[in-house]
């Protein structure tokens, strides 16, 4: 193979890298690197173990004096996101990646790069390579489709691992370490609805221009959700007025905070019209007064057309709709004060519509605590039912909590610090990660997640600054030598 990567140390770690990035490993698309791992593994002598979902584990045993000391665990996941600039002829499923090296950046030719994860597939083939490093026995876990539900994670059978100690590698800063995050689930509330053809003026209401945001990094810098600001509108106007609601749409995904919401309301007499218009003036300008100090592109629009004829809502059903959204939790709901107000629990009313034949709201809680998670469940659970809405909840991840006490955090502080004359930094979380499911399914798991530079994943502008890499497996061997000889 012709390397593109020169000039960094060991050489090896980065033909790693290119090797993988030559196989196609797209989210559902793993076999080809799984059953490259696999020959790895085979050609070294080493222990292997591939299941069905292609998740795979490769164990060392530790070096000279260390072998009998307890396992750790190096883990990252196989897949990649799978993005390109328009115009760019890429098929995902049969190439790999096209390397671009420039300025000692790493980049891909108008796609993603996949360093997440591929970063950390590569640092393990290094550590199963090197025979010269000093370690403890290693077991190293690469999983699958974790870029849409931890799948892979989820799939393994955890009883393979003896490792109580684990060092995840997908975290995307140099000299930050995660030690905290939060689990998540989706829950849709849906309830049937029938119509009625009603004749009258429609008022029609949007919301737009605000920031929104992703719903577990961004829930804590107080940004505005358009369905809970439009619930706010129509409970007004709803109370005030005899309109009945025809319409309602807004959100698109459930961990995305709502940027935009439309809806529409129906009058049979001219003078309520009227009076709704007025009264959702007046909201739209007392909500301008409150929101755009920090959402200063938050715009409400109002129109009104005469002689329309609309299939509206019943009463029964509007109100609860819209009563529902107004009384759900949305945003912050629980901190860690002793973490700087770290985020511990919130929720995010995603997406919202008035269908034809039923109504959907749908919501996106997480939490680094189990049980305020169940509490959250239970609360959103209870809401649903109250308004007469049917609750389904599907792909649950645990969260990791965070732990006063963490070895291996200890070791990666004192080592970074006797390597770099620096601190290194730690920060919870307030979305999801492997950790979760592996310390959820592995009693007493001590577990960190860290990684060299990764800028701008999931995008084709995604990059890897190739000395943070190669200065974030120092980091790595001499943490290992470290526990080899605690």
């Amino acid at each position: 193979m012709d390397y593109k990567i020169t000039g960094y140390k060991p050489e090896k770690l980065f033909h790693f890298f290119e090797e993988i990035s030559a196989i196609p490993r797209g989210s559902g698309n793993e076999k080809g690197i799984s059953d490259y791992l696999v020959k790895f593994a085979e050609d070294r002598g080493l222990w292997v173990y591939q299941d069905e979902a292609y998740n795979v584990i490769i164990k060392k045993g530790g070096s000279k004096g260390a072998e009998a000391l307890p396992a750790v665990m190096l883990q990252g996941h196989l897949d990649m996101v799978c993005e390109k600039v328009a115009g760019v002829e890429h098929d995902f499923e049969k190439e790999g990646i096209r390397l671009v090296v420039k300025d000692g950046i790493l980049t891909a030719d108008g796609t993603t790069l996949g360093s997440d994860n591929g970063v950390a597939v590569a640092l393990m083939l290094m550590v199963l390579d090197d025979e010269d490093i000093v370690h403890p026995p290693v077991e190293c876990v690469f999983t699958t489709e974790e870029e849409v539900g931890l799948n892979g994670a989820r799939a393994l059978d955890k009883s393979q691992i003896s490792a109580r100690t684990m060092i995840n590698m997908d975290s995307e800063e140099e000299g930050v370490a995660t030690i905290s995050c939060a689990g998540g689930l989706r829950i849709e509330c849906t309830r049937p609805v029938a119509r009625q053809q009603t004749e009258g003026t429609l008022l029609s209401i949007e919301i737009s221009g605000l920031k929104g945001g992703h719903s577990g990094t961004d829930i804590d810098k107080e940004r505005q959700n358009a369905i809970r600001v439009m619930a706010r509108v129509l409970y007004q106007i709803m109370k005030n007025t005899d309109g009945k609601l025809v319409s309602f749409s807004g959100g698109n995904k459930d961990n995305a905070i709502p940027r935009e919401c439309m809806a529409s309301l129906i009058f049979a007499d001219a003078e309520e019209a009227k009076k709704a218009e007025e009264l959702a003036c007046s909201l739209a300008e007392t909500l301008a007064d409150e929101i755009t100090p920090y959402e200063e592109n938050f715009t409400c629009e109002i129109t009104s057309e005469e002689g329309r004829t609309e299939n509206a809502l019943s009463e029964e059903d509007a109100k609860a709709f819209i009563t529902a959204m107004y009384l759900a939790p949305n945003g912050v709901q629980s901190r860690n004060m002793k973490l700087d107000g770290f985020v511990v629990v919130s929720t995010n009313m995603g997406v919202a519509r008035a269908e034809e034949n039923r109504l959907v709201i749908v919501f996106s809680p997480r939490s680094s605590v189990a049980s305020l998670q169940e509490e959250m469940k239970a609360r959103l659970g209870l809401l649903a039912d109250t308004f007469g809405f049917a609750a389904e909840f599907s792909g649950e991840y645990p969260g990791w909590s965070y732990k006063e006490e963490s070895p291996v955090r200890d070791v990666f502080l004192e080592s970074y610090r006797e390597l770099f004359g620096e601190e290194l930094k730690t920060e919870a979380l307030h979305a999801g990660l492997e950790c979760g499911l592996f310390s959820d399914a592995i009693p007493g798991l001590d577990a960190i997640a860290v990684g060299p530079t990764l800028n701008n994943v999931h995008t084709p502008e995604e990059n890897l600054p190739l000395d943070s890499f190669e200065r974030f497996y120092e980091l790595l061997k001499d943490v290992l030598r470290r526990l080899a000889e605690k």
